[in-house]
């Protein structure tokens, strides 16, 4: 998942390619998640903001990285959300750590 959120607003395609979900799959979890209210313009063309991408990150990672089942989601997000998003960054931060050791272990082998 990518992590260099720059615009203020991302359409649902945007997000669905930032996140590799289909469209459909956020859409979804709108539905299912009070947490997850993306503005809509007067079209009604969802526009999601960085900190809502965020959001989704964390049920992403309830959802299909720890294999919750929704409504068990849904209340770990209620009942302890700060402990959820806390987890959902160190293991972020750990991923992307681990992608860079490799990225550089890669390059050494390449020396060779």
């Amino acid at each position: 998942m990518k992590n260099d959120l720059n615009k203020k607003y991302y359409k649902i395609r945007e997000v669905a390619e930032i996140l590799h979900i289909p469209a459909s799959t956020l859409r979804y979890w709108e539905g299912q998640f009070t947490i997850i209210k993306p503005k809509r313009n007067e079209h009604g063309t969802r526009l999601y903001t960085p900190s809502d991408i965020e959001t989704i990150k964390m049920v992403y990672y309830l959802v299909k990285e720890k294999g919750l089942k929704l409504d068990a989601a849904q209340d770990q997000i209620r009942h302890n959300h700060s402990n959820v998003s806390q987890r959902h960054k160190t293991i972020e931060r750990l991923k992307s750590m681990r992608a860079e050791i490799k990225s550089l272990l890669d390059a050494l082998h390449s020396l060779r």
